[in-house]
């Protein structure tokens, strides 16, 4: 009854989980996606064009080159008039002073140059004195003109009709000395350069910098950014066109549009909601398939959380490697991805598993087919060459399969969109060929990914499987009798794996280890054992907990060398939930009158979980069985497999494992077929008769 009511709450947490793991990787993808300044189009001028053909979807203007907008601002700036102010006043007080300071006359020279000086100054305020700063920075052209502002009136002069206050004082003693016919000036000066006229020469025209600064910005910003307009609906150009000058300027242009675009609030709010809508679809559609096709992954959380890590992790590093100019899309090996969820799960899951992600990194780059026809056969032929890993060199196979298979779709795909093979673009090329070396980088991630999720592949099984290491070498030597046995139950297991489809490998390492624990004693137990019994002298209970005992000492040894968890699972499980039943019955037939506590002879279990569980189970117990067998006839070996295994499948030994009846039919053929064959005996060779003397 308790069961039936956590039903719903328990089917609503599944459905929450799996809620949470969509819209979570969902939420991760998108907002690792790029959206600033990425180059839309690889534009190469003078070459065909490779892409697609492109017709304009939107109105946008063409845009003009930097330098082209560089020059044109230069040449209006040439151009430009600088505003200044006239301060009429300055005139005024200068030459008040110069008359008030030399009242009394000009030492050495006569009255008349009072008048003259003042006269003189009177013309130079009149052009205009500027600051020697200001007429260094405006007077770079002999034409540059600038504009006076006289109270409300302003009017265009040119640089060379005023004067900086260096050229005034120049000006103003040429002028004095030309008004007296003097033919030796130098008198004159000496007498000049002792009153310091320079303190009387003022700029009167002050650069207005705000006016001017504005006037400026105003004349810049009217100069036009672009030189015409493409229409919504034009043909940009085609595949295979040369793109010459005005179409890479469209091209550059439509690329500055598409990122002035995506800097809009309201245009990126857009593509935010388009790419979750698009990775949304994708990811549901994948975890439905799980949901339809692969629903036990649910119930083994480490195989979930890989697949979509590694999707997750693949997107971030496209996302990451489009921003970075440095890296190349085609540097990233996603092929790793197909032969990690091949190795670890099966080949339909990783097929699916590698579309969507190359679908979901497809949708960060601007031309995306020929991107998913080139990745799409790497992944296919990845899982194709890896069908059963069992050796480090089939992943050096598999990188050079997958570097020619997608370097041979990037050339098919180049060669349509060239008109001339001398203009093949191989540089694409050079950067599969870096994911072909990526690729091999697959098998020490492969040993990281292990530790990580729990798996474990088959080329750490045959590594496990070596007789020559430590554990398995001291059990040949301590127990060799369960060690010929281990080696036998992997042998029937094997073979029955693969006639059911299980994992042959994976129940073979698990047999060698399944007795491991029997080397703590090897001595109690029969394979082992040579005229001696120390059962004899042990009561029934007793013996008992030393044979279940072998399960958990071979947890202890397997923790302690630290062997993988589904190695383990094969220890505890090997003898189910079942008794030690010599002893079991034995007990009883002692104690007849007595209630026995069957714990003492039941060991902890778990029954089998797993097909390949079940598989060594069946291997095991008709194996050690069909050592005492008195005679190896076909009908005696096809009624104690039939008697034991059909006993198993009565007590429930399998009904927490996906085996089928058809399953354990098949199990029970291989082993009277394998048995007859181990246990077969040799005919009789007739004796030669002698012939007898008549």
């Amino acid at each position: 009854m308790s069961k039936i009511q956590d039903l719903p709450e328990y089917g609503l947490r599944n459905i929450l989980t799996r809620v949470i793991l969509v819209l979570g990787t969902v939420a991760l993808i998108v907002l690792a996606m790029p959206r600033d300044s990425r180059e839309s189009f690889k534009i190469e001028k003078g070459k065909p064009w490779r892409y697609g053909n492109i017709t304009a979807p939107f109105d946008f203007p063409i845009y003009k080159s930097e330098k082209a907008i560089k020059e044109e601002r230069d040449s209006a700036l040439r151009h430009y008039e600088p505003y200044f102010n006239y301060e009429k006043d300055i005139e005024g007080e200068m030459t008040r002073k110069f008359v008030s300071d030399f009242s009394d006359g000009i030492p050495g020279l006569s009255d008349d140059y009072i008048s003259i000086i003042a006269n003189r100054l009177h013309s130079l305020y009149q052009h205009g004195i500027a600051s020697a700063a200001e007429y260094a920075q405006y007077a770079t052209d002999s034409l540059r003109t600038i504009r006076i502002i006289n109270e409300k009136q302003a009017t265009s002069v040119q640089m060379k009709d005023i004067f900086s206050t260096k050229t005034a004082y120049q000006k103003l003693i040429e002028n004095i000395a030309a008004a007296q016919e003097l033919s030796d000036p130098s008198a004159l000066n000496a007498h000049l350069s002792a009153i310091n006229l320079n303190d009387y020469i003022q700029p009167n025209l002050v650069c207005d910098t705000t006016r001017t600064a504005t006037s400026r910005d105003e004349m810049l910003a009217q100069i036009p950014l672009a030189s015409g307009v493409v229409q919504r609906g034009q043909k940009i150009i085609d595949q295979g066109d040369v793109v010459d000058e005005q179409t890479y300027r469209i091209i550059d242009s439509f690329n500055q549009e598409l990122e002035r675009r995506r800097s809009s609030q309201q245009e990126l709010s857009s593509t935010i909601l388009g790419e979750a809508i698009y990775v949304f679809a994708l990811i549901l559609c994948f975890t439905l398939y799980i949901e339809l096709y692969r629903r036990d992954y649910f119930e083994k959380p480490r195989c979930i959380a890989m697949v979509f890590s590694l999707i997750i992790i693949f997107a971030l590093l496209t996302a990451l490697f489009v921003r970075h100019p440095l890296f190349h899309i085609y540097m990233l090996p996603y092929a790793m991805l197909p032969i990690f969820v091949r190795t670890f799960l099966d080949s339909r899951t990783a097929f699916m598993a590698h579309t969507t992600c190359i679908l979901i990194c497809a949708i960060m780059l601007q031309h995306p087919f020929e991107f998913i026809a080139v990745e799409m056969v790497a992944g296919m032929v990845a899982i194709l060459s890896l069908r059963e890993l069992s050796q480090r060199s089939q992943l050096f196979h598999t990188a050079l399969f997958v570097t020619f298979s997608a370097a041979a779709m990037h050339t098919a795909l180049e060669l349509l969109s060239v008109d001339d093979i001398n203009k093949f673009d191989f540089s694409t090329l050079y950067y599969i060929a870096a994911a072909g070396v990526a690729l091999l980088f697959a098998y020490p991630l492969m040993y990281i990914l292990e530790k990580l999720f729990g798996f474990i592949s088959n080329i750490t099984l045959i590594e496990l499987s070596n007789t020559n290491n430590e554990l398995l070498r001291r059990m040949s030597e301590v127990a060799p009798g369960t060690f010929q046995h281990s080696i036998q139950v992997g042998n029937l297991a094997a073979e029955i794996a693969n006639k059911i489809g299980a994992q042959s490998q994976l129940v073979r390492t698990g047999a060698l280890y399944h007795d491991i624990g029997k080397i703590t004693n090897p001595i109690y137990f029969t394979e082992n054992q040579s005229g001696v019994n120390p059962h004899e002298k042990l009561s029934p209970i007793e013996s008992a907990q030393i044979i279940i005992s072998h399960v958990t000492e071979g947890l202890k040894l397997a923790e302690k060398n630290n062997l993988p968890g589904v190695i383990k699972d094969f220890i505890s499980t090997h003898h189910g939930q079942g008794k030690a039943k010599y002893f079991f019955i034995k007990y009883k037939n002692e104690h007849p009158d007595e209630n026995v506590d069957e714990l003492l002879f039941t060991y902890p279990g778990p029954n089998p979980f797993t097909r390949e569980q079940a598989v060594l189970m069946m291997a095991d117990t008709v194996e050690a069985a069909s050592r005492s067998l008195k005679e190896y006839t076909e009908r005696a070996i096809r009624e104690l497999v039939d008697k034991l295994i059909d006993q198993q499948v009565t007590d429930g030994y399998f009904r927490d494992c996906p085996i089928t009846f058809q399953d354990i039919s098949y199990a029970k053929t291989v082993l009277i077929e394998k048995l007859k064959t181990i246990y077969h005996t040799r005919i009789s060779y007739p004796e030669e008769k002698k012939e007898q003397n008549e």
